[in-house]
């Protein structure tokens, strides 16, 4: 019999999480890992797998509850699904310009370090920037039922551009952009969506 294990699972997990957050993924050894789980090699190769395995989980966790939680941000009536979607936008510029965020979120790290080399690592970021998308395809068709957008406005092809400028904006952020001009950037897109005639000027 398994003999019951003596750790939070939870914890253990949020700690590998913010190690190769911070550190990335090739950057992080075991000992690192072990340092900040306060776990031994076997109990954490006994519990999760390897370094890689170990990777995947937490980078899946990340990016399942990101997309849930955007949804959730999104979530209501047709009446203001613009104004809820340009808002969490501009959360974004404003979360991507803050100091502490320098170290940009974990889909974009884990991304960039290993989409190329690594198809699990770029299938689950695929899937979820393509749930992001979704979300953002969803409230624009809002908007456009409600008469926000003009009639012949594509809520995907919109929902992609705003999802491009998204990741534009912690990409900018990261390197020290202030917050005035990601601001500015969301507005910009935001203007620049198709209105419907009775507010055109």
């Amino acid at each position: 019999m398994a003999r019951p294990r003596t750790f939070d699972e939870a914890q253990v997990l949020r700690a590998v999480r913010d190690q190769f957050w911070n550190k990335g993924y090739a950057a992080t050894s075991m000992d690192d890992l072990m340092q900040a789980t306060g776990l031994g090699k076997g109990s954490l190769y006994g519990a999760f797998g390897d370094k890689h395995q170990l990777f995947l989980k937490v980078f899946d966790a990340y990016c399942v509850s990101s997309v849930e939680a955007v949804k959730k941000t999104l979530e209501g009536p047709d009446a203001g699904a613009l104004e809820r979607l340009r808002q969490y936008l501009l959360g974004v510029a404003t979360a991507s310009a803050a100091p502490s965020n320098r170290r940009g979120c974990l889909l974009g790290r884990g991304t960039a370090e290993l989409a190329s080399e690594d198809a699990q690592v770029a299938d689950r970021a695929l899937e979820t920037f393509q749930g992001l998308e979704a979300a953002f395809v969803r409230c624009l068709e809002q908007a456009k039922a409600h008469g926000d957008l003009a009639p012949q406005a594509d809520p995907r092809k919109l929902g992609a551009m705003l999802l491009a400028v998204m990741r534009g904006l912690e990409a900018v952020g990261k390197a020290g952009m202030d917050e005035a001009s990601l601001r500015g950037m969301v507005e910009t897109a935001f203007e620049g969506l198709p209105a419907p005639a009775k507010r055109r000027r």
